[in-house]
């Protein structure tokens, strides 16, 4: 039966937590899955989550840490002392306590580091942190099998099982030789099925293999995993030394916070704050872009006032500026997110998109001409076929204009390494309010 989260159970677990009834809470929240021990805590403040916390086994608290909110998390770790720090870090997956340590000052990380007792896990993590976020480096973890090619299966079996006690998850073990270059990869289907005596250099895949440099880029890496269907890809440097392997899990991690920056800079907000930042800090990241907004209506507005003798002349055009402007912004943001959608699966290069292009262009000419048609009939029913005539050419060549502004524009800002989601957010909205309205008085005064 799925555990189901209410404000009920919060405030009776609060009561329990205050009379420290340690076996209630052993079998009424940790007998769940970690992931919804994570859900409880994170609605608890910090001195509560960590009497839950604490009660739990070493393993269970690494999958519990990395399951809670991420702005939950952070509050969480600086309310512990560097040494308890440092204690949750070594349970982590390398390349998750690097993330961690990454957002730290420096001082403090080089206080963390140093209270680790585990040599080799702080080499790891500071090897990790020498990499940048959106790199194959520094999406790697440095826990992974590996066999030598020279060993014999048995031998091999024994020292997988020493391995063992750091990697979590088995995907494949990277074949290497002395010097560690990355020869090849073998499944461990074939690796217990095989004879005992049987050398590795006799079963494992040496062909075709599929790695990624530490220093490609990690929307190289979540490409290459996409189009080869992989789960675990091993990471190499120049020397094509095995240095890390990327898993599903951190790419698909990556792709979701990729997405979100682009919704983010989509809807118009320039950085990244989180949910329960300050006030001012949440009004100053979505401020740039309400600015260029204003701007854009102050424009706007100048271009209205150069045509208020038409307007005093005809003032049903009045009625019709916000049908204008709506159609131009939706038709821009629709067609920009074709492209910017095209762009992110990598379609770079003209060929590629040019059917695109065309298809928007055609688009946009088949609505164009559908929804004048609906206009001319109202404008004309409801004031008179002069004014119908107007709308609809207006409306005809505003939403030509923004399917093809609305494409080309995010392939401008991609050329000059200018992220393309920004195509969707408020600058092409704005823009094409101004143009529009410019190109419906426009037509207005040639005609009437």
């Amino acid at each position: 039966m799925r555990f189901e989260l209410t404000k009920e159970f919060i405030a009776e677990l609060r009561q329990k937590i205050v009379a420290e009834d340690r076996l209630w809470i052993q079998e009424q929240v940790l007998e769940l899955h970690y992931a919804e021990v994570a859900e409880i805590l994170d609605k608890l403040t910090n001195d509560e989550a960590k009497f839950i916390y604490f009660m739990v086994d070493e393993d269970t608290q690494a999958d519990i840490l990395m399951e809670l909110e991420e702005e939950v998390r952070d509050r969480f770790l600086a309310s512990l002392s560097s040494k308890e720090m440092a204690d949750q870090l070594e349970n982590l997956d390398s390349d998750d306590a690097a993330d961690i340590l990454g957002d730290l000052p420096d001082e403090k990380i080089q206080e963390v580091i140093s209270q680790m007792e585990d040599d080799e896990a702080a080499e790891d993590i500071v090897d990790l942190l020498n990499y940048d976020d959106d790199t194959a480096g520094g999406l790697m973890q440095k826990e992974f099998f590996q066999a030598n090619v020279e060993w014999p299966v048995n031998r091999a079996i024994i020292e997988l099982r020493k391995q063992a006690e750091d990697v979590e998850k088995v995907y494949n073990i990277f074949v290497v030789d002395d010097d560690d270059h990355l020869l090849g990869v073998l499944s461990l289907k074939r690796l217990l099925f095989a004879n005992a005596r049987t050398k590795i250099e006799n079963i494992y895949q040496s062909k075709k293999i599929i790695s990624v440099k530490a220093s490609d880029s990690a929307e190289l890496v979540s490409k290459v995993m996409e189009k080869y269907d992989l789960v675990s890809v091993p990471v190499v440097d120049y020397q094509n030394k095995l240095v890390g392997r990327i898993t599903l899990d951190d790419v698909v991690d990556y792709i979701k916070e990729e997405a979100d920056k682009d919704f983010q800079m989509a809807t118009g907000i320039s950085d990244k704050v989180d949910s329960d930042a300050a006030i001012w800090k949440v009004g100053f990241s979505r401020l740039p872009w309400l600015i260029i907004a204003m701007f854009g209506g102050t424009i706007g507005a100048k271009v209205i006032s150069n045509f208020e003798a038409s307007i005093t002349a005809i003032p049903a055009m009045a009625f019709f500026i916000p049908l204008i402007t709506a159609m131009g912004g939706n038709v821009g943001v629709q067609s920009s997110a074709i492209v910017v959608q095209s762009l992110a699966r990598g379609d770079k290069d003209l060929g590629r998109i040019l059917p695109k292009l065309i298809r928007e262009g055609s688009v946009g000419l088949m609505n164009g001409l559908i929804l004048s048609s609906l206009v001319f009939l109202v404008a004309t029913v409801f004031v008179d076929v002069h004014l119908g005539v107007v709308v609809s050419l207006s409306l005809f060549t505003v939403i030509l204009f923004a399917a093809i502004f609305g494409t080309l524009f995010p392939m401008i800002l991609n050329r000059y390494k200018i992220d393309p989601a920004l195509a969707i957010g408020p600058f092409v909205t704005t823009l094409n309010d101004v143009i529009g309205i410019f190109i419906y008085f426009s037509i207005g005064l040639l005609l009437m």
